[in-house]
């Protein structure tokens, strides 16, 4: 049985994710988080949609609009170009089933098993970015910036959004009183529920209740406090908060040497 087929179809699916990545990284210069621009990218170009909020967030945009059109395009022949060329796959090996299948089926799953730990890596994410950032650039009037690098996107910390309700510990409050620089969090920006958006907001700020407030800061971090309710539980979880956070920086930069004594006076007469 002929190999070929299956190699195309591996070669197809893997161009298919390259697009979507460009199309990932091109919707996150105009603004969009990572997860959402992500979710949007791979929406467009499957077909299968997407849901009220962001939709609104993209069609609202001229240059999203135009972004996840050329991702719906591209989708259409991308898709109909894997399922001919896995329709012609499975014809063959009908045609030759007395062949022997199992060479074809280990390289099938061997080559879906690469692709899916590739499409997942931060590492070949961030190689990408590279020769992506610089087509868009050169090819491109968007302003190109690998926000993954610059942000230092690796490890626990990330960009994320979190949904405000009435009863969360963050809610009704300022960036002030909250004080979420102690935790390793940095607010980057605000999303009111009329649809309004604060970028880079001041402490004086006030969080409230159907908010979508955008963080930077360890995933885990950013966790907690989506689950964290206001009361007496939700301030001890922010005083723990800031000693687990004063306890990482110790680690990552180690206090400066202090001289165990003062200098004394040099009596010269």
């Amino acid at each position: 049985m002929s190999i070929l087929p299956l190699i195309l179809f591996l070669l197809a699916l893997a161009l298919s994710l390259v697009i979507i990545q460009v199309g990932t990284m091109a919707l996150m210069l105009t603004g969009l988080s990572r997860e959402i621009a992500r979710f949007q990218s791979h929406s467009a170009f499957t077909g299968v949609g997407f849901t009220t909020e962001e939709a609104e967030a993209v069609v609202n945009h001229p240059v999203r609009r135009h972004i996840c059109m050329a991702l719906m395009i591209l989708g259409k022949l991308g898709v109909a170009s894997l399922m001919a060329t896995l329709l012609v796959t499975v014809m063959r090996t009908e045609a030759s089933s007395g062949d022997n299948w199992m060479l074809p089926l280990l390289l099938l799953i061997g080559g879906l098993g690469t692709l899916w730990v590739l499409a997942v890596s931060p590492w070949v994410e961030r190689q990408l970015n590279k020769p992506i950032a610089f087509a868009l650039k050169r090819f491109s009037t968007l302003n190109v910036t690998d926000y993954v690098a610059l942000l230092q996107l690796e490890g626990d910390f990330t960009v994320s959004e979190l949904s405000v309700r009435p009863a969360d510990w963050i809610s009704d409050k300022t960036l002030v009183e909250l004080a979420l620089a102690r935790e390793g969090l940095l607010v980057l920006g605000i999303r009111r529920e009329s649809g309004a958006y604060i970028g880079a907001p001041s402490g004086e700020t006030r969080i409230e209740a159907g908010d979508t407030v955008v963080l930077y800061g360890p995933a885990g971090r950013i966790e907690e406090l989506d689950k964290r309710r206001t009361g007496r539980q939700g301030d001890i979880a922010h005083d723990e908060a800031k000693k687990a956070y004063d306890s990482y920086l110790v680690e990552v930069v180690p206090p400066s040497p202090q001289l165990d004594q003062q200098p004394t006076d040099v009596d010269h007469t």
